[in-house]
């Protein structure tokens, strides 16, 4: 006779799987900015937050298809990540790291201002929810599997594009060298507005799959971004491998950790592992690679 104890553990180990699909796809962006350009966009989950409006906007107030409305806030988003950078990360480039980190900072406290004005505070949603997949005893959410699995494909396709592809070889060559790849004939200045964009994307198909989880509203992303910047970290800022990893540990202590005390505690958890981490190896359990 099986054990329920052991069913519902497997099932809250599946959720973790699960769930660090959905981290790691929030890490990508994040990752593969920081890895080219060499800067922490601290609001990054604020465009996010930016898609997932999109998304409900045209969706519920417009009448689009939902389809056509994730589409549009993908692109939507990704014009965002370039006009961030053109307009705000680009001017300091050479400047303090500090100072990157508030302007970023800056945007946050901004987009987070508009959307209440616009929006007000009130939580919105598309109303769709997708069904949960049922195995037994077991019950696995039908929004997180369709994440995985598209996040399993972004991450995919995105080691494919930057190791196959003449844009991909330019963006981890100018990752390595920032000096020299111009003089190889890189453009750096279009190399980081196309990464930006690739940045911006990603965020926006996170807040696809994010839309059919979670209401929207002015503050939804600090509810990822700490999480996403300290996955970031954990695994090696600018590491998108160390990234995958740092997102599955992340997800497995808050499932696990959940189940034998509460959700609250799983993210405690969590963030003493985190802690620990950087005393033992502050670089991330993968630093990044030049």
């Amino acid at each position: 006779m099986t054990n329920p104890f052991d069913i519902f553990l497997l099932e809250a180990v599946l959720n973790g799987i699960l769930l660090g699909g959905l981290l790691a796809l929030l890490a990508l962006g994040l990752n593969l900015i920081f890895g080219v350009i060499d800067v922490v966009w601290i609001c990054y989950a604020e465009l996010v937050m930016v898609g997932m409006y999109g998304i409900w906007w045209l969706h519920t107030a417009q009448g689009v298809p939902l389809p056509a409305a994730m589409l549009a806030s993908i692109g939507l988003v990704a014009v965002c990540g370039m006009l961030l950078h053109h307009y705000v990360v680009s001017p300091v480039l050479s400047a303090e790291p500090i100072n990157q980190l508030l302007v970023t900072g800056g945007v946050l406290f901004f987009l987070q201002a508009l959307a209440t004005v616009i929006f007000g505070v009130e939580f919105r949603n598309v109303g769709f929810r997708m069904p949960s997949l049922n195995l037994g005893d077991m019950s696995l959410s039908g929004s997180r599997l369709l994440a995985f699995a598209v996040a399993v494909t972004a991450i995919g396709s995105t080691w494919w594009f930057l190791r196959t592809t003449y844009l991909g070889t330019a963006i981890r060559a100018i990752s390595q060298d920032r000096s020299v790849m111009p003089l190889m004939g890189v453009n750096a200045t279009r190399i980081y507005l196309l990464t930006s964009a690739l940045g911006g994307g990603f965020a926006g198909l996170a807040a696809c799959l994010l839309v059919l989880q979670y209401d929207v509203h002015p503050a939804i992303g600090l509810s990822f971004g700490p999480l996403t910047f300290l996955i970031c970290v954990l695994g090696g800022l600018g590491n998108l491998i160390g990234g995958l990893v740092a997102a599955f540990v992340f997800a497995q202590f808050i499932s696990v950790g959940g189940f034998f005390l509460q959700i609250e505690w799983g993210y405690v958890i969590a963030f003493v592992f985190f802690i620990a981490v950087m005393f033992w190896k502050p670089e991330g359990l993968l630093s990044r690679r030049r």
